[in-house]
């Protein structure tokens, strides 16, 4: 059976855990109103709309 010779340093066994955990990019889309990038499945923070719906008012700034 393999058994290691020497104790492996944590750094070491850290940068070879370290991909492990990475979580994936989010994906964004455009909003079909106003153009803008959110979340897919999101009101957009931008218009108010969802599904060419108005869905929240939106103060125009």
């Amino acid at each position: 059976m393999a058994v290691p010779k020497r104790k492996l340093s944590q750094a070491r066994k850290n940068k070879r855990r370290s991909n492990v955990w990475k979580l994936p990019k989010m994906g964004f889309s455009r909003c079909t109103q106003c153009g803008e990038l959110k979340l897919p499945h999101r009101v957009c923070g931008n218009c108010g709309y969802y599904k060419g719906k108005e869905v929240i008012k939106v103060d125009a700034e």
